[in-house]
């Protein structure tokens, strides 16, 4: 079944699809740069764990910062969404490159935070410009987005692994040269597609709108529930897996970067499945099944600390796969939800509470692994999040509102 006046011969749907992803892939790869060389930046320049964190929570910060700016002032209607993705690109390459003149910790910071900044003009209007292409399978296309996003993040990692004896600078230089690629793309295949979804604008007074719409709180205490755990695992699997295979003498700190890598990438297996899973069983139970496999993952990962060694491998590739998986529906879920009045705002506001909810769990995960005297147990507190967020979809699947999630699929 296909909508009026959707094609389903035409392949010009699919084609921008996996042109704008595969830009997506490059311009990401400057999201978890710092990251993936944190242990050798902290060894360079003395930083603590604490303060190696920033790295990550400058680039949620300035993300969060550049997400609601460009959403006040509605950027993607004033802008053309192929110029606004190619300029943020652009500064996201020079903001992460910064990285190479070695400025130390708090002007680091400051450039992680431009690079987050710049990343806000790429994700929001890579979704919204995928949602002109697409009527049905809406789902699928979201997760395919967010498929790219996290193959991108898993770059640096990649990059980091598979050269043995690479110096950090050789990470900051590939992952800022695949944003400029990614530039390029952006600017000269992407355009936007038949059907517009009309101006999503964010409206501070109508935030009073949607907090009250109780079938759109829900589907965010969803959301908040899997951000809760996703960026943190994120952001502190390397130094979890580097604990491990230092304590165990089972690997070398190229093996866990390769680990951690296929961890992070393994979860575009999981926004495929997520997507399909979604559009033919529906949103809530999709999204609760997601989180409830991720939150037993993030209970186990502390008794495989110690092995066995491909125990291990499995537990970190499901909880890669399924923590990710579920991510795309909640923001599709808000835009079957919502009055289409606020639907911009719905979403602004969405994105803002999760990604500043990850500054706080970015930042708390280093100091409670120092309380708890190391890595093992820390993950634990993640499982929290993804069973009050499965919790909070299932109550939505009862109310009736939820018909108009997925066609009816709920």
């Amino acid at each position: 079944m296909t909508a009026a006046g959707e094609n389903p011969a035409t392949s010009a749907r699919w084609r921008m699809l996996a042109i704008l992803c595969g830009a997506v892939v490059l311009s990401f790869s400057t999201w978890f740069s710092a990251n993936a060389i944190a242990p050798d930046v902290s060894r360079a320049w003395a930083l603590s764990p604490a303060a190696a964190g920033w790295l990550t929570n400058g680039v949620q910060i300035g993300f969060v910062i550049g997400a609601l700016l460009a959403s006040l002032f509605n950027l993607p209607d004033l802008v053309r969404m192929n110029r606004l993705m190619a300029a943020s690109a652009g500064l996201a390459a020079v903001s992460n490159a910064a990285l190479l003149l070695e400025p130390g910790p708090v002007m680091a910071t400051l450039c992680r935070l431009a690079t987050g900044f710049a990343l806000a003009g790429v994700y929001p209007p890579a979704l919204k410009l995928v949602s002109t292409w697409f009527i049905t399978g809406r789902g699928l296309a979201f997760a395919a987005v967010i498929g790219a996003i996290t193959a991108g993040s898993s770059l640096p990692h990649l990059f980091r692994g598979a050269i043995s004896g690479i110096h950090w600078q050789t990470v900051v230089v590939l992952s800022s040269l695949a944003a400029l690629v990614s530039m390029l793309g952006f600017l000269r295949f992407a355009s936007e597609g038949p059907y517009p979804f009309g101006k999503a604008v964010f409206d501070p007074r109508q935030i009073g709108k949607v907090l009250r719409d109780r079938n759109v709180a829900l589907a965010n205490l969803g959301y908040l529930g899997h951000m809760w755990e996703l960026y943190a695992m994120w952001a502190w699997l390397l130094a979890y897996l580097s604990a491990a295979y230092e304590k165990n003498a089972v690997g070398t700190a190229t093996d866990a970067s390769l680990l951690t890598f296929a961890a992070v990438a393994a979860g575009v297996i999981g926004c495929f499945a997520g997507g399909v899973l979604s559009d033919r069983f529906g949103r809530t139970a999709t999204t609760a099944g997601m989180m409830i496999a991720s939150g037993t993952c993030a209970l186990l990962i502390g008794f495989v600390f110690d092995g066995p060694q491909w125990l291990l491998v499995l537990v970190v590739i499901v909880w890669g796969i399924t923590i990710i998986g579920d991510s795309a529906q909640f923001s599709a879920a808000v835009t079957e939800l919502a009055d289409r009045s606020y639907i911009g705002t719905a979403l602004s506001l969405q994105m803002g509470m999760g990604f500043a909810l990850t500054i706080l769990m970015i930042w708390l995960m280093p100091h409670l692994a120092a309380w708890l005297g190391g890595w093992q147990w820390t993950f634990s507190i993640l499982a929290v999040g993804p069973f009050i967020g499965a919790t909070a979809m299932l109550v939505l699947r009862r109310r009736p509102e939820a018909e108009r999630l997925a066609n009816g699929r709920r």
